[in-house]
């Protein structure tokens, strides 16, 4: 029986191909699944030998702990240089599309509550 071992959804590609390579380095059986034409179905690792779940979830896990290091210390460094993305810094950049989102959430919001005082709640 097969299992869900990694999903891939939100994953970004360098992640997904580092795992991929991890998995592979450990002659773990496993096997991918894409999100589909539509992007409906669940892209993922799948393991195909579930005698192997433990090994693959601790690979996995170790895995995953350094990644969070790893991205962390990046974070710090570029929050010490003060290079980290901000709502102002991006406003900044790139005014328009900003702008253009401010406007669409305060629409959305003065729907949301002129519809509640029409209806009377």
């Amino acid at each position: 029986m097969t299992l869900l071992l990694f999903s891939l959804r939100g994953v970004p590609e360098d992640e997904a191909d580092e795992v991929r390579e991890l998995l592979t380095e450990q002659n773990i059986d496993f096997y991918e699944t894409s999100a589909g034409n539509w992007g409906i179905s669940v892209p993922a690792l799948w393991l195909r030998d579930e005698t192997q779940l433990e090994k693959a979830r601790s690979v996995l896990d170790a895995y995953q702990q350094q990644r969070l290091l790893t991205s962390r210390g990046h974070y710090l460094q570029l929050k010490k240089a003060g290079r980290q993305k901000t709502f102002l810094k991006g406003f900044i950049e790139k005014p328009l599309l900003y702008s253009a989102y401010i406007l669409a959430l305060a629409l959305v919001v003065y729907v949301s509550i002129r519809l509640l005082f029409e209806l009377g709640l």
